[in-house]
């Protein structure tokens, strides 16, 4: 555990790999959807199940249980669920983000996610890379990289993943992400971050 961390509640992480050894890379998996069957998640979900060896990714689920941000309720006064969501963060050796693009912006949720981070020190050297579930949303995209490239100084904004599943059914989903194409662009991605976030350690 790194000493910027606290133990907090656990139940807003959707363990998707579990570390099998002290070499494994663990990163967090933040989506900006809370609709059930978000292609977003389903996204995060299949880099998960497809993660090569040495690989461990959790999913967070808990952007809609953080209370909208205020600078009032920092410090010793930070609620418990805002606190357990940094301690993951804290404990992620990486960041993985898909989010949708709601009228041409960032979901209020998970903007509100990052804002939390903003003035804490868990985000500043947190490597953290994108992933995207639809072939529009670039000015979502366009404004995520302006934001994420400001809080943290290990952005790799040349690292991204994107597989166009919107108006897709769920079953179309899951069989897309399947073929071999889409775990060779998953294992390409994953392998791409683990470098970045070896190198950029140093």
């Amino acid at each position: 555990m790194l000493a910027c961390c606290r133990q907090g509640p656990s139940h807003e992480i959707e363990r998707m790999r579990r570390a099998t050894s002290d070499d494994t890379l663990n990163l967090l998996a933040i989506s900006g959807s809370t609709r059930h069957g978000s292609t977003n998640s389903a996204l995060l979900r299949a880099i998960a199940a497809h993660a090569p060896d040495g690989i461990s990714l959790s999913l967070f689920t808990g952007i809609q249980s953080l209370p909208v941000f205020s600078p009032d309720n920092e410090g010793e006064r930070t609620p418990a669920s805002v606190q357990a969501f940094c301690d993951q963060v804290c404990s992620a050796d990486g960041l993985i983000i898909s989010s949708p693009e709601y009228v041409r912006a960032i979901p209020g949720g998970l903007k509100n996610a990052i804002d939390w981070l903003v003035s804490r020190d868990e985000i500043i050297r947190k490597p953290v890379a994108l992933a995207h579930a639809s072939h529009r949303g670039d000015d979502m995209l366009a404004s995520l990289r302006l934001v994420l490239g400001t809080v943290t100084e290990r952005f790799a904004d040349e690292i991204f993943l994107r597989q166009a599943l919107v108006s897709l059914s769920s079953e179309e989903v899951e069989a897309l992400l399947c073929t071999d194409t889409a775990v060779r662009d998953i294992h390409d991605y994953l392998n791409r971050l683990r470098e970045y976030i070896r190198q950029s350690s140093h």
